[in-house]
């Protein structure tokens, strides 16, 4: 079902007898109730359009995004949503850990480079898929008619009925969730909104965003719905969810009242539909949805650091804040002496971010005040900011120093 806006024409191919109608009545019911009613639904009940959110019927309810802070404009956003959720997996489950930045490794954390491009539209209705849906389609149903056909010639109505109920219940499904339009929505971003450049973060690994305020809002604001025509399909809906109850209670109850060959076309239709189904699902919806929201893919470079305090600061210089202060104290919010004396010998260095002398011996400052131990510790930071700067020079393609 959840296949019924990703290839084009699906709408009209699911009559067959499909197999799991108690989940798919399950989630049928759970869709139902996301309905969010443009308008007072008593009055304009045949009239408004309705988006009812399309996560219960896709499986992905508890599918939230990382957490988002932006660079420039210090937004801070606790959850995101599902297209975030896609992009850190995609960089999270890279095969290669990326290109590896030299220098001190304790516990290493991967830094994934998004380079977004153009923004999408803030709606969009994504263009469906019809790579071999009608021929493959065509083989389930074939078999699905063929099997209630042969039951009931042989007079097996037990058999050929619970077939046809599965092959009804199907298809109706099908239209009426094929009716809507899968839609995308984004936030339209303020005029003089500056660069949405942020960071998305999980335990591990952290996702650099870098383009235009619309292009991020896609990734971490944007949400995808089922557009219909008038809130009348709310009650389909729920018909639906309770046709395929009827289903699951009818097969169960029933089946063992067929004859043996119609017990095993029964099964025939359904091992069929499952085969069908496994095809459908082999193309992983999520890599589609990723398709519909970005013509091209965002420009992914991956770098492995080997400390936190590596990555923050070649975050730091990638992004560029212009207050890099608030960043800086919330990734790293250690405030002993030692610590305090770094962040402000870094915050300095990174107004002249491409000097070629960062954080050289001369410009650490005076150490006097601080114990052997400190001064050990602070010289262990600076070389770790050291590397995180030949980390920025190969992103930007000049050569380490």
């Amino acid at each position: 079902m959840a296949a019924v806006h990703v290839y084009g024409g699906r709408r009209w191919l699911g009559w067959y007898n499909t197999p799991g109608s108690f989940q798919i009545a399950k989630r049928f019911s759970s869709f139902a109730k996301s309905v969010s009613f443009r308008g007072n639904l008593s009055q304009t009940f045949f009239s408004k359009s309705v988006d009812m959110d399309p996560t219960a019927l896709f499986g992905t309810v508890d599918c939230k995004g990382p957490k988002f802070r932006a660079a420039h404009s210090g937004t801070v956003m606790q959850e995101t949503g599902h297209v975030a959720a896609l992009l850190m997996k995609e960089c999270v489950a890279w095969d290669s850990e990326g290109k590896v930045v030299p220098g001190r490794r304790t516990q290493p954390v991967g830094i994934t480079i998004a380079d977004l491009g153009q923004a999408p539209a803030s709606e969009m209705r994504p263009a469906c898929s019809n790579a071999f849906t009608l021929l493959f389609a065509s083989v389930p149903i074939t078999v699905s008619i063929g099997t209630c056909t042969l039951c009931a010639v042989c007079e097996d109505w037990y058999a050929s009925s619970l077939i046809l109920v599965g092959i009804v219940a199907s298809g109706i499904s099908c239209l009426v969730l094929g009716s809507a339009d899968f839609v995308f929505t984004h936030p339209e971003p303020a005029k003089g909104s500056p660069a949405g450049d942020g960071i998305l973060t999980s335990d591990k690994d952290i996702v650099l965003l870098r383009g235009t305020e619309g292009a991020v809002n896609s990734i971490t604001r944007g949400s995808f719905s089922l557009r219909f025509s008038s809130a009348a399909h709310y009650a389909l809906i729920r018909w639906c969810s309770i046709l395929f109850f009827i289903q699951c209670i009818t097969q169960l109850l029933l089946i063992p009242q067929a004859s043996l060959f119609g017990q095993l076309m029964f099964l025939s239709s359904l091992g069929m539909s499952a085969l069908y189904n496994a095809w459908l699902s082999s193309f992983g919806k999520e890599k589609i949805h990723w398709k519909f929201v970005f013509e091209r893919d965002p420009t992914l470079t991956k770098y492995s650091l080997g400390t936190r305090t590596t990555a923050v600061v070649f975050m730091l210089l990638v992004l560029q804040p212009q207050d890099p202060t608030g960043l800086l104290n919330a990734l790293l919010p250690n405030d002993t002496k030692v610590w305090k004396q770094w962040k402000s010998t870094i915050l300095e260095q990174l107004h002249h971010p491409r000097d070629q002398y960062f954080l050289s011996d001369s410009k650490i400052g005076d150490l006097d005040g601080f114990t052997q131990q400190e001064q050990d510790l602070l010289h262990l930071l600076f070389e770790d900011a050291r590397a995180a700067y030949n980390g920025y020079r190969d992103y930007l393609g000049v050569d380490s120093l």
